[in-house]
């Protein structure tokens, strides 16, 4: 019972700080309207920072702070990098201006790149290898199922108070998990520092700001030349520059980790061809989930005509559906091989974006028409992301979960971003038509089939 509770005692505040990250990086959808009225004289380019600005940085992030976890112990990176999301988080509440809330939404994602990977690998930690692919569906499940929430939660609370209060209740939640986990969490020895780096790659490696930074410009450009190219056109001396610089930057980059053994972009955990398939996978899934969650809300208000509340609860569903699957998502593995869930979950968002492909109009039927895609798209969905993240991590060596994890999720936070300028692009202006949304979901579904291509086959976490 004592071992039980212990185990219980370090879930509590792993996955709460989960949560908080997760819920974040999508909640700002809901509020883009709100923002939107509140800081008037914001572009719709400058406002998309509050999104991409958290996601582009957390992604480059996550590498190096998962390598960090590794090299000095899942708690010491844990810890400060909760502290830090904290007191962002606060930080957001006082923003004056697109600009500042931005800029504190750039530290909220240097905190959450911090905690991330490290706790998973202080879930994993409470585990036998045998029943890692479990804590790997639970940590997933609470990721998912807060992303999904992200707009719904976010819709009513803003309806109820504003806009300030989807950041400042981040506050006493971060304290209260900062509390737990300064008690429970177990020490853990730096795994790469005193016994090398199982294998996968060379022990020791410092921290590559370089890298990083090019990984912010490279995909930063890119996601702001997109949603630029939607307000002035594709055409346009400024369009072509941003996103010639964008493929400039992540030029340097892969030269560099070529040339340099950067640890930002670490080729270790794509040691084999399952990997990287996986990793190919996984920026194709991270770029459909973050286009489908903003055309979703930008649909329901902008064609629909629903109100913010309204479409808060019609996002409901899938949700529920997701996270259901990806708490199931251990024994579904052991009965079908992460293949078929791959290959299954990549043909249903196909089948589910293709539907709404075909069926939608500008004439609101969410029972009849959208319903039955969202809850098919939540099945593909809840039995892709444990799947991918699964996928990703099979066959590393302990002393490298956290940093295949961080990779894992770099990978899809960065696929978000692009997801979110190309929605941008197509339908984030005022008045967006059906053949607008009609563009996007034809892109999903070939998403899909993308997905279901690449699966690879992995062996359980923990064997290689």
């Amino acid at each position: 019972m004592e071992k039980r509770m212990s185990k219980f005692s370090v879930h509590v505040p792993v996955l709460a700080a989960v949560f908080m990250v997760s819920l974040d990086a999508t909640v700002v959808v809901a509020a883009f309207p709100a923002l939107r009225s509140h800081f008037a004289d914001a572009s719709p380019a400058d406002l998309s920072w509050a999104l991409n600005g958290y996601t582009i940085v957390y992604a480059a992030l996550l590498v190096p702070a998962g390598r960090l976890a590794d090299r000095l112990g899942a708690r010491r990176v844990f810890l400060p990098g909760l502290a830090l999301f904290t007191i962002a988080s606060g930080g957001c509440t006082l923003a004056g201006s697109a600009f500042w809330l931005a800029a504190a939404r750039v530290v909220q994602a240097i905190g959450a790149a911090l905690l991330a990977p490290a706790s998973l690998a202080l879930l994993l930690a409470a585990f036998p290898a045998g029943r890692r692919q479990g804590a790997v569906g639970l940590w997933s499940a609470i990721g998912a199922g807060a992303a999904a929430l992200g707009p719904s939660f976010g819709s009513a609370l803003i309806q109820w108070t504003s806009w300030q209060m989807i950041f400042l209740l981040n506050v006493p939640l971060g304290i209260a998990a900062f509390g737990l986990a300064w008690r429970e969490t177990p020490s853990s020895e730096p795994v790469n520092v005193r016994h090398g780096n199982g294998g996968d790659g060379p022990a020791g490696a410092g921290f590559d700001w370089i890298g990083a930074l090019l990984i912010i410009a490279g995909v930063g450009a890119l996601a702001g030349g997109l949603v630029r190219a939607g307000e002035v056109g594709w055409e346009t001396p400024a369009t072509a520059m941003t996103l010639a610089s964008g493929m400039v930057a992540l030029g340097l980059l892969a030269w560099r980790t070529r040339s340099l053994n950067s640890t930002t972009v670490e080729t270790g955990v794509f040691g084999d061809a399952r990997r990287l398939r996986a990793a190919a996978a996984t920026v194709v899934f991270g770029a459909a989930f973050g286009a489908g969650f903003l055309s979703f809300y930008l649909f329901m208000t902008g064609v629909w005509g629903f109100a913010q509340s309204t479409a808060g609860l019609a996002a409901t569903p899938g949700p529920v559906v997701v996270i259901a699957l990806a708490l199931g998502s251990a024994g579904l593995t052991v009965r079908f091989g992460l293949r078929r869930l791959l290959v299954a979950g990549g043909l249903l968002f196909a089948a589910s974006n293709l539907w709404l492909f075909l069926r939608l109009g500008g004439t609101a039927h969410y029972l009849s028409v959208w319903l039955p895609g969202q809850l098919a798209g939540g099945v593909a969905i809840g039995l892709l992301l444990p799947a991918l993240t699964g996928a990703a991590l099979a066959g590393l060596a302990a002393g490298r979960l956290a940093e295949g994890n961080a990779v894992n999720s770099a990978l899809r936070q960065l696929g978000g971003a692009l997801g979110v300028a190309l929605v941008l692009a197509l339908a984030g202006k005022a008045g967006a038509r059906v053949e607008d949304f009609r563009v996007i979901y034809a892109i999903l579904a070939v998403a899909g089939l993308m997905i279901a291509a690449l699966s690879p086959v992995s062996p359980p976490i923990g064997e290689t």
